[in-house]
């Protein structure tokens, strides 16, 4: 692993980005009626976290951030290469904005992120897709404004994909959704290398950042009023193994909670062979953590696990809940869980069942096993049929639904604390938040709680969400 010094962006090649940024702004202060983008973001957190600095970069040049594609002039999709669904929902996408082109010659599209990382992604909308003008990856992510200012000014097509460790860019504009909850990236890329997962092959290898950057971060968001933090990383619990001073991720959290007007902490994802004591200790020692864990399980046969290279076993995983559920009682726990890894039989898919039952998460994040060109598990054989698969996807979530239903009920008639995200999703009549274990509660009430605790009665429990009334 390079130092921490060579894997930064140099300060100078961002000021060269920040100059780029003022030149396009110029260009586009010219043109009648000004310039509106549209970003479209597929996957995971971090996914929405590199959207928001995109959205920051292209506000910096000029542009209007708008939720109508039919009006914009640039359209933008972060794309999601770990599942196959995310990926044709992009072609199709994709293929679909072909007439607005024709409609709107001006238009620039560009597609950027995950999946732009692989090659064959990569030509296949070289060939394929010619209305497409900037085709960019991750590791390029930094040098957006320059790759569109060359469309802007010279026209033509940018594809700009480079095969990296990955480097870490700080000091770039961002600019996040209002409201009360933020995302902070402590770190990026991964080094676990399980053998379905192409983050690695995409994200790079993992790299740190460095703690004042994060905790300047943190305080600017608490200046602006933000009261929830989410640190993010793909693997949250290495936080620091890279860095030249003594840190982990159970110190940073520390260090986090000491800001003042940050109430919440919370973050993912953990590693399940990386979480450690002293984070669990810290955890429940510090008020502000939110005692809630998303700790991916993934499967719960130890040969599947092995092949899975996810080094860890049922028993091992099975004794860090025991740790974590008897520092933290009442914890909400959640998970990922694959169903039809290939070479899983049904009776291996036996074990993630007594794993459900046992533990009793409050959610899970389930999903039949996708095929990823380029992982190691991409050409293992499957033993059971697409069918088979489906019948115990189907019997998962059963067991499951049951689990969360019955967590639900027992906050029923109880008073929790909330913070109002926002409007209901659901109602435009109530508004919604999460508890401090990441449930949604669904509430009316004046639109001024939003942003502040409230004190709600459960008066509902269904099997996802909660409903409630606020009470003094």
């Amino acid at each position: 692993m390079n130092s921490v010094k060579e894997r930064m962006i140099a300060p100078e090649e961002i000021r060269r980005q920040k100059e780029i940024m003022a030149y396009v702004r110029d260009i586009i202060s010219r043109t009648e009626g000004g310039r509106k983008a549209f970003i479209e973001t597929y996957g995971c957190q971090q996914n929405v976290s590199d959207s928001e600095t995109i959205s920051g970069m292209l506000c910096d040049m000029g542009y209007t951030i708008t939720k109508d594609k039919q009006e914009a002039d640039f359209i933008i999709y972060n794309t999601c290469a770990v599942r196959e669904n995310a990926e044709l929902k992009v072609y199709g996408n994709l293929g679909a904005l072909k007439h607005l082109k024709t409609k709107k010659p001006n238009l620039i599209i560009a597609v950027c992120g995950c999946m732009m990382q692989q090659e064959s992604v990569k030509e296949q909308i070289r060939k394929k897709y010619k209305h497409i003008d900037i085709v960019f990856g991750t590791h390029s992510l930094y040098r957006f404004p320059e790759i569109l200012s060359k469309v802007v000014t010279d026209g033509g097509r940018v594809f700009d994909v480079v095969s990296s460790d990955g480097a870490i860019a700080e000091d770039l504009p961002v600019k996040r959704e209002e409201g009360p909850c933020a995302w902070v990236s402590v770190m990026y890329g991964c080094n676990n290398f399980c053998s379905y997962c192409i983050v690695p092959y995409v994200r790079g290898r993992e790299r740190s950042r460095r703690k004042e950057y994060i905790l300047d971060d943190v305080k600017e968001l608490a200046l602006k009023g933000c009261k929830e933090i989410t640190l993010l990383g793909q693997n949250v619990n290495s936080y620091g193994n890279d860095l030249e001073e003594d840190i982990d991720f159970a110190d940073l959290l520390e260090m986090v909670c000491t800001v003042d007007g940050i109430e919440r902490v919370r973050f993912m994802t953990s590693h399940p062979k990386d979480i450690s004591d002293k984070l669990i200790d810290t955890m429940a020692r510090e008020s502000k953590i939110c005692k809630q864990l998303h700790l991916p399980v993934q499967a719960g046969n130890d040969r599947v696990l092995k092949t899975m290279n996810r080094k860890y076993t049922k028993a091992s995983y099975l004794e860090k809940i025991r740790k974590i559920k008897e520092k933290m009682p009442g914890i909400t726990l959640t998970t990922d869980i694959i169903v039809g890894f290939p070479g899983e039989t049904t009776e291996e898919f036996e074990d993630t069942l007594e794993v459900l039952r046992e533990v009793r998460y409050d959610t899970i994040f389930s999903f039949i096993y996708s095929r990823r060109p380029g992982t190691p598990a991409a050409k293992m054989e499957d033993v059971i049929s697409p069918e088979e698969k489906k019948k115990n996807f189907d019997r998962l979530l059963e067991v499951q639904d049951v689990i969360s239903k019955e967590k639900n009920l027992e906050l029923q008639g109880k008073v929790v604390t909330v913070l109002t995200e926002g409007k209901s999703k659901n109602n435009d009549l109530f508004l919604a938040g999460r508890t401090e274990g990441g449930k949604t509660v669904n509430f009316q009430g004046d639109d001024s709680l939003i942003g502040q605790f409230v004190q709600v009665e459960i008066t509902e429990a269904k099997t996802w969400s909660l409903t409630g009334r606020v009470v003094d």
